[in-house]
């Protein structure tokens, strides 16, 4: 992976220069751990960053994020089938009564 492909969003990386590939797994985690960050405040992944990180290449680093306080981090975890772990962060109201929540 280099910076220039289309799924890479350098925007979350607003404190320092963004990487020019993600090869090794601290990388990797380092860009779910930013990424999940600005999913858990309604910034939301592009389609193509999403389609990428849903890869069974992407597994490893998933596992190894263990971001419990994170929503997002959660739901990928279940995207790659992984085991389910405790999750640390606030329970809203507002989320888990919303009748949509099921098509999630």
């Amino acid at each position: 992976m280099t910076r220039d492909a289309v799924w890479f969003d350098a925007s979350v990386y607003p404190d320092v220069e963004p990487p020019v590939t993600l090869d090794t797994l601290g990388d990797r985690v380092d860009f779910l751990a930013r990424l999940c960050a600005a999913w858990d405040f309604g910034v939301l992944p592009r389609v193509e960053t999403a389609e990428e990180i849903r890869l069974a290449e992407w597994r490893d680093a998933v596992d190894a994020c263990r971001f419990l306080t994170s929503p997002a981090y959660h739901l990928l975890r279940s995207w790659h089938r992984l085991p389910p772990l405790p999750y640390l962060g606030q329970r809203l109201a507002y989320i888990t009564e919303d009748p949509e929540l099921r098509w999630v």
